[in-house]
């Protein structure tokens, strides 16, 4: 992350804000939230790989949804390196979070491209 007011992370944190409040209820959402969520399923999965010890209905739904985001780009989208991925979703993390949400991000999104690397 350059800035606060970089426009990908501005776009990031719209995207984190609907993914959170589409757990909650319906809403108009925007093109990329809708690709995200078109691929729950698939992202899901590999959370719950990821994050064995916690299924995903248990996550903290604000992390839940800068996971959502960050496996989507890391394994669908990938339009960005995996470091600047997580990178972002760790500053997400820290600004939407709790105190040890940057450190369990980190660890799930290590997890993942330690262990699906011929996926990213």
């Amino acid at each position: 992350m350059k800035t606060p007011l970089d426009p990908r992370h501005k776009r990031r944190q719209k995207l984190v804000e609907e993914l959170f409040a589409a757990e909650f209820h319906r809403q108009k959402i925007n093109e990329g939230t809708k690709n995200i969520l078109a691929q729950k399923h698939v992202i899901d999965e590999a959370i719950e790989k990821a994050a064995k010890e916690f299924p995903v209905n248990k996550i903290n739904k604000i992390d839940l949804a800068i996971l959502r985001l960050a496996v989507f780009e890391l394994l669908v989208e990938k339009k960005q390196p995996p470091k600047v991925i997580i990178d972002e979703a760790i500053e997400l993390a820290k600004e939407y979070g709790q105190e040890k949400s940057p450190a369990f991000i980190n660890g799930a999104l290590g997890n993942i491209i330690t262990h699906e690397p011929s996926q990213i």
